[in-house]
Protein backbone atom coordinates (compact mmCIF):
# COMPACT_ATOMS: atom_id res chain seq x y z
CA UNK A 1 0.00 0.00 0.00
CA UNK A 2 1.39 3.40 -0.96
CA UNK A 3 1.63 6.22 1.56
CA UNK A 4 -1.21 8.76 1.53
CA UNK A 5 0.65 11.81 2.84
CA UNK A 6 4.13 13.25 3.19
CA UNK A 7 3.35 16.49 5.01
CA UNK A 8 0.10 15.72 6.87
CA UNK A 9 -1.34 18.93 5.38
CA UNK A 10 -5.04 18.75 4.53
CA UNK A 11 -4.54 19.74 0.87
CA UNK A 12 -1.35 18.03 -0.27
CA UNK A 13 -1.02 17.77 -4.04
CA UNK A 14 1.01 15.10 -5.79
CA UNK A 15 2.34 15.84 -9.27
CA UNK A 16 4.06 13.84 -12.02
CA UNK A 17 4.71 14.00 -15.75
CA UNK A 18 4.68 11.63 -18.73
CA UNK A 19 6.50 11.76 -22.05
CA UNK A 20 9.76 13.29 -20.95
CA UNK A 21 11.88 10.81 -22.95
CA UNK A 22 9.80 10.95 -26.13
CA UNK A 23 10.96 12.20 -29.52
CA UNK A 24 7.56 13.64 -30.44
CA UNK A 25 4.48 15.13 -28.86
CA UNK A 26 3.97 17.01 -25.60
CA UNK A 27 5.17 16.42 -22.10
CA UNK A 28 2.01 16.01 -20.03
CA UNK A 29 1.78 16.61 -16.30
CA UNK A 30 -0.99 16.04 -13.79
CA UNK A 31 -1.63 17.08 -10.21
CA UNK A 32 -4.07 15.60 -7.74
CA UNK A 33 -5.17 16.18 -4.17
CA UNK A 34 -6.30 12.93 -2.55
CA UNK A 35 -9.73 12.57 -1.03
CA UNK A 36 -10.77 9.67 1.21
CA UNK A 37 -12.69 7.94 -1.57
CA UNK A 38 -9.57 7.90 -3.75
CA UNK A 39 -7.53 5.73 -1.39
CA UNK A 40 -7.45 2.55 -3.46
CA UNK A 41 -4.84 -0.20 -3.24
CA UNK A 42 -4.80 -0.75 -7.01
CA UNK A 43 -3.46 2.76 -7.71
CA UNK A 44 0.25 2.46 -8.47
CA UNK A 45 3.01 3.96 -10.61
CA UNK A 46 1.51 4.08 -14.13
CA UNK A 47 4.59 2.31 -15.57
CA UNK A 48 3.74 -0.75 -13.46
CA UNK A 49 0.18 -1.00 -14.83
CA UNK A 50 -1.24 -2.45 -18.02
CA UNK A 51 -2.96 -0.16 -20.54
CA UNK A 52 -6.34 -1.65 -19.56
CA UNK A 53 -5.69 -1.17 -15.83
CA UNK A 54 -4.55 2.44 -16.35
CA UNK A 55 -7.70 3.18 -18.32
CA UNK A 56 -9.95 1.72 -15.61
CA UNK A 57 -8.12 3.60 -12.86
CA UNK A 58 -8.29 6.87 -14.86
CA UNK A 59 -12.09 6.50 -14.99
CA UNK A 60 -12.19 5.70 -11.29
CA UNK A 61 -10.05 8.73 -10.38
CA UNK A 62 -12.13 11.04 -12.59
CA UNK A 63 -15.44 9.84 -11.18
CA UNK A 64 -14.28 10.02 -7.56
CA UNK A 65 -12.38 13.30 -7.49
CA UNK A 66 -12.74 16.82 -8.78
CA UNK A 67 -9.37 17.72 -7.30
CA UNK A 68 -7.18 16.77 -10.24
CA UNK A 69 -5.94 18.56 -13.34
CA UNK A 70 -3.54 17.98 -16.22
CA UNK A 71 -1.65 20.06 -18.77
CA UNK A 72 0.02 19.34 -22.12
CA UNK A 73 3.14 21.38 -22.96
CA UNK A 74 3.83 21.04 -26.68
CA UNK A 75 7.01 20.09 -28.50
CA UNK A 76 7.68 23.67 -29.65
CA UNK A 77 7.86 24.90 -26.08
CA UNK A 78 9.97 21.89 -25.10
CA UNK A 79 12.44 22.89 -27.85
CA UNK A 80 12.37 26.48 -26.65
CA UNK A 81 12.93 25.99 -22.89
CA UNK A 82 14.34 22.39 -22.75
CA UNK A 83 12.67 19.26 -21.46
CA UNK A 84 13.53 19.72 -17.77
CA UNK A 85 12.07 23.23 -17.65
CA UNK A 86 9.11 22.09 -19.75
CA UNK A 87 8.39 19.20 -17.36
CA UNK A 88 8.48 21.53 -14.36
CA UNK A 89 6.33 24.14 -16.12
CA UNK A 90 3.75 21.49 -17.10
CA UNK A 91 3.58 20.31 -13.47
CA UNK A 92 3.17 23.88 -12.21
CA UNK A 93 0.43 24.58 -14.76
CA UNK A 94 -1.43 21.42 -13.77
CA UNK A 95 -1.24 22.54 -10.12
CA UNK A 96 -2.55 25.98 -11.13
CA UNK A 97 -5.66 24.32 -12.62
CA UNK A 98 -6.66 22.58 -9.39
CA UNK A 99 -9.96 23.79 -7.96
CA UNK A 100 -8.37 23.98 -4.51
CA UNK A 101 -4.92 25.48 -4.00
CA UNK A 102 -2.71 22.99 -2.19
CA UNK A 103 -0.97 23.66 1.13
CA UNK A 104 1.94 21.41 0.16
CA UNK A 105 3.24 19.81 -3.06
CA UNK A 106 5.03 16.50 -3.48
CA UNK A 107 6.83 16.03 -6.78
CA UNK A 108 8.02 12.89 -8.52
CA UNK A 109 11.75 13.14 -9.24
CA UNK A 110 14.54 15.36 -7.97
CA UNK A 111 13.93 18.71 -9.70
CA UNK A 112 11.24 21.35 -9.23
CA UNK A 113 11.00 25.12 -8.95
CA UNK A 114 9.06 26.93 -6.23
CA UNK A 115 5.41 27.45 -7.16
CA UNK A 116 3.95 30.60 -5.59
CA UNK A 117 5.07 30.27 -1.96
CA UNK A 118 3.74 26.74 -1.46
CA UNK A 119 6.30 24.44 0.20
CA UNK A 120 7.25 21.36 -1.81
CA UNK A 121 9.27 18.18 -1.58
CA UNK A 122 10.88 16.27 -4.45
CA UNK A 123 10.73 12.49 -4.02
CA UNK A 124 12.78 10.16 -6.22
CA UNK A 125 10.53 7.33 -7.46
CA UNK A 126 7.68 9.10 -5.69
CA UNK A 127 5.17 7.45 -8.05
CA UNK A 128 5.95 4.10 -6.38
CA UNK A 129 5.81 5.54 -2.84
CA UNK A 130 2.94 8.05 -2.60
CA UNK A 131 -0.65 7.54 -3.68
CA UNK A 132 -1.23 11.07 -4.98
CA UNK A 133 1.89 11.00 -7.19
CA UNK A 134 0.92 7.54 -8.49
CA UNK A 135 -2.59 8.80 -9.29
CA UNK A 136 -1.11 11.85 -11.04
CA UNK A 137 1.16 9.56 -13.06
CA UNK A 138 -1.90 7.61 -14.25
CA UNK A 139 -3.75 10.78 -15.27
CA UNK A 140 -0.70 12.23 -17.05
CA UNK A 141 0.10 8.99 -18.88
CA UNK A 142 -3.45 8.23 -20.03
CA UNK A 143 -4.18 11.77 -21.25
CA UNK A 144 -0.85 11.93 -23.07
CA UNK A 145 -1.52 8.54 -24.71
CA UNK A 146 -4.93 9.80 -25.86
CA UNK A 147 -3.23 12.88 -27.36
CA UNK A 148 -0.71 10.71 -29.22
CA UNK A 149 -3.54 8.50 -30.52
CA UNK A 150 -5.21 11.63 -31.95
CA UNK A 151 -2.13 12.96 -33.74
CA UNK A 152 -1.39 9.43 -34.98
CA UNK A 153 -4.38 9.91 -37.31
CA UNK A 154 -2.59 12.90 -38.87
CA UNK A 155 0.78 11.15 -39.23
CA UNK A 156 0.11 7.38 -39.18
CA UNK A 157 3.52 6.52 -40.66
CA UNK A 158 5.19 7.00 -37.26
CA UNK A 159 2.75 4.59 -35.53
CA UNK A 160 2.35 6.79 -32.46
CA UNK A 161 -0.75 4.80 -31.57
CA UNK A 162 1.69 2.06 -30.57
CA UNK A 163 4.96 3.78 -29.59
CA UNK A 164 3.45 7.04 -28.21
CA UNK A 165 6.44 8.99 -29.53
CA UNK A 166 9.12 7.06 -27.63
CA UNK A 167 12.42 6.31 -29.43
CA UNK A 168 11.61 2.78 -30.58
CA UNK A 169 13.40 1.20 -33.55
CA UNK A 170 10.15 1.44 -35.55
CA UNK A 171 9.72 5.14 -34.76
CA UNK A 172 13.30 5.97 -35.67
CA UNK A 173 13.06 3.96 -38.90
CA UNK A 174 10.00 6.05 -39.86
CA UNK A 175 11.86 9.30 -39.07
CA UNK A 176 14.71 8.12 -41.29
CA UNK A 177 12.29 7.31 -44.11
CA UNK A 178 9.87 10.25 -43.88
CA UNK A 179 11.85 12.86 -41.92
CA UNK A 180 10.51 14.63 -38.82
CA UNK A 181 7.10 16.33 -38.74
CA UNK A 182 5.70 19.33 -36.87
CA UNK A 183 5.21 17.29 -33.68
CA UNK A 184 8.81 16.12 -33.39
CA UNK A 185 11.15 17.69 -30.85
CA UNK A 186 13.85 19.20 -33.02
CA UNK A 187 16.32 19.66 -30.15
CA UNK A 188 16.24 15.92 -29.39
CA UNK A 189 18.52 13.40 -31.07
CA UNK A 190 15.89 11.94 -33.36
CA UNK A 191 18.32 9.41 -34.84
CA UNK A 192 21.56 7.83 -33.64
CA UNK A 193 24.70 9.63 -34.83
CA UNK A 194 25.34 7.19 -37.69
CA UNK A 195 21.87 7.92 -39.10
CA UNK A 196 21.92 11.68 -38.59
CA UNK A 197 19.38 13.90 -40.34
CA UNK A 198 20.07 17.42 -41.57
CA UNK A 199 17.40 19.55 -39.90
Amino acid sequence: MLLTSYSNQLFEAGTDEAGRGCLAGPVTAAAIILTDNLILEEINDSKQLSIKKRSLLKKYIESNSSLFAFHHLDNNEIDEINILNASIKAMQLSISKLQTEPDFIIVDGNKFKPYKEIPHQCIIKGDSKYLSIAAASIIAKTYRDEYMDQIHEEFPMYNWKKNKGYPTKEHRAAILEYGPCKYHRKTFRLLPEQLKLDL
